[in-house]
Order: structure tokens, then C-alpha cells, then sequence
């Protein structure tokens, strides 16, 4: 399936656009469900935990989230597009 089209690149330009963290707070409160949210979220932590080499069980347990659904990101942190690792070091480079 191709995800190109003029809708996604309007969506992503104005995700783009958000300036604050109040704005996405509002923008996605408004777009997707709190479990949407919460998925997105908890993919990414999982993202940030296999990159640091955590197992899928600890993972699991401490996010809240399936090893079926780890095993997912695990699939395209390592074989994907590249976008968790780049989302992966733009946070840690704020962190620092």
C-alpha cells in the first residue's frame, strides 16, 4: 500500500506545524482516541527500550503492552524505515 497522498502530507504538515506540546495535546485529543494515543506511546517507549537492548518480556511487563506488539516495532526498528530510530536519537539528544 502506498501512504503517500495529498490527505497524509496535509496531516503531516500540520503535525509539522504544532508548536507546543499543548497544541499536539489538543490537535491529537481531538484526532485520535486516548487508546490510539496511549498505542502510539507505548510503541515508541517499546522502540526506545529494545534499542537499548531490554528484552521483550521485561518490555511487556513494564510498559503494558504485548510481546506480539514489541515483536512489531522490533520488526521495523530494525527493518523499517528508519523512523524509530531517527524519533530514538532526536530524544535522546534532548535528553542530554
Amino acid at each position: 500500500m502506498n501512504l503517500r497522498n495529498e490527505q497524509i502530507d496535509q496531516l503531516f504538515n500540520v503535525i509539522l506545524g504544532l508548536e507546543s506540546i499543548e497544541d499536539c495535546y489538543q490537535f491529537f485529543d481531538d484526532l485520535c482516541t486516548i487508546k490510539e494515543i496511549l498505542d502510539m506511546a507505548q510503541r515508541l517507549e517499546a522502540a526506545k527500550r529494545l534499542h537499548q537492548g531490554q528484552n521483550y518480556l521485561a518490555i511487556s511487563k513494564e510498559v503494558g503492552i504485548s510481546t506480539a506488539t514489541i515483536s512489531r516495532v522490533s520488526k521495523c526498528l530494525n527493518y523499517g524505515n528508519g523512523g524509530y530510530k531517527s524519533a530514538i536519537e532526536r530524544l535522546n539528544k534532548d535528553e542530554k
